[in-house]
């Protein structure tokens, strides 16, 4: 089809959570607007922090940037707290009649469901999703919602659509948008440490409620300061500090000479340690899944002691030894080496090849397609 750029109508990328998210849709946007010229594609944020990131990616990977709106108003911008971001739900709230007016409106996060209750009906609504974990908390109500819900693999797709969250023509198969981005990225440098080790990243997540964080993770860091034996980084979930003030003992730990701090940067989120790391060390992130790319070793830190086994919700933690205990961490870390070719590399592979569905073509240009597709489904 040939039609002069924006005829087809005007695409929103809208980002109101941190900048993590960016990564699962920004690629997207670049191709829908490579492939697609006939979509008007725009980056609209609640945040300059977030357009600030996507113009570091877009100009790192030398492509031209689309057009860049911060949203207001500017005073409730300033409403963050100690936060990155400011409050969703009303700069949403706030933005709702501008946003009614893009053909369709594409998001990672899943709070931006709420424009259909503010009477946004003219957009479609698409959701990307940021991560292809096996938590029960993605998979909830609000994604009736959207127009068009993405899955990375039929782990997800068969989850969406036999729940009810989606109609299957209405959840696209796509893989993982995120793999492109960071693969077409140079490198960032990688933390130096003293002497060469095995290299340990320890991902806990944000939520206290499945977190090992709160309870031990200042005893797993001790431990890994003390035993020596390991180069350990330390790399939270972005969302952990975010808005909360860290523990001033973590700068005893940044200035060991085995443990590497990072709790906001950007190598956090672009996979830049898990591409490097030799072994994870985590709870309940995500983040399991493109660390396991490259299958590798994994260690689990059940700080809650959850009867997990047999819950879908816990899929991942098949992947390497569970403990309990901080003090139980280093000999888990061991075992996982010790093991993986023979108790968790099947397990790591079966997982991979049902979390996400990777093809020739590239997955950002499988997702604007799908996006393509359900506005001119409905436009016919």
């Amino acid at each position: 089809m040939s039609a002069e750029p924006g005829a087809g109508g005007r695409v929103c990328f809208l980002f109101i959570a941190q900048p993590h998210q960016v990564l699962h849709s920004l690629p997207i946007a670049l191709a829908l607007a490579r492939g697609w010229p006939r979509y008007q594609v725009e980056i609209a944020a609640t945040a300059q922090t977030q357009l600030d990131y996507v113009t570091e990616l877009v100009g790192r990977l030398g492509v031209p940037s689309p057009t860049l709106r911060l949203l207001g108003p500017a005073w409730l911008r300033a409403l963050k707290g100690g936060a990155s971001i400011p409050p969703k739900v009303p700069m949403l709230i706030a933005n709702a009649l501008a946003l009614g007016r893009y053909a369709a409106i594409v998001t990672p996060e899943r709070t931006t469901a709420l424009l259909r209750t503010l009477g946004v009906r003219g957009p479609k609504l698409v959701y990307t999703q940021h991560g292809a974990g096996d938590r029960d908390g993605p998979f909830e109500p609000r994604l009736r919602q959207f127009d068009l819900v993405m899955a990375s693999g039929p782990k997800q797709y068969d989850r969406i659509v036999g729940e009810g969250l989606a109609r299957p023509e209405d959840c696209a198969v796509v893989g993982y948008p995120k793999f492109d981005i960071v693969e077409a990225l140079p490198a960032r440098p990688t933390p130096p440490f003293a002497e060469k080790r095995p290299i340990v990243l320890y991902n806990p997540h944000f939520d206290p409620r499945l977190s090992s964080w709160p309870g031990q993770g200042l005893e797993v860091l001790q431990r890994f300061a003390v035993d020596g034996r390991y180069n350990l980084i330390f790399a939270p979930h972005i969302r952990l500090f975010d808005g909360n003030p860290a523990p001033p003992e973590l700068a005893r730990f940044a200035a060991a000479p085995n443990i590497h701090v990072d709790l906001a940067g950007p190598a956090m989120i672009d996979m830049t340690y898990t591409r490097m790391a030799d072994v994870y060390l985590g709870d309940v992130s995500s983040q399991i899944y493109e660390f396991i790319r490259t299958p590798r070793p994994c260690a689990f830190l059940d700080a809650h002691r959850i009867d997990w086994q047999g819950r879908e919700g816990y899929r991942f933690w098949r992947f390497g030894p569970v403990v309990e205990t901080a003090a139980q961490v280093l000999e888990a870390v061991d075992r996982a080496q010790a093991d993986h070719a023979s108790l968790y590399l099947a397990e790591q592979q079966a997982g991979l090849a049902e979390t996400f569905d990777l093809q020739a073509r590239a997955s950002s240009e499988r997702a604007a397609e799908a996006i393509v597709r359900r506005i001119e489904r409905s436009a016919a």
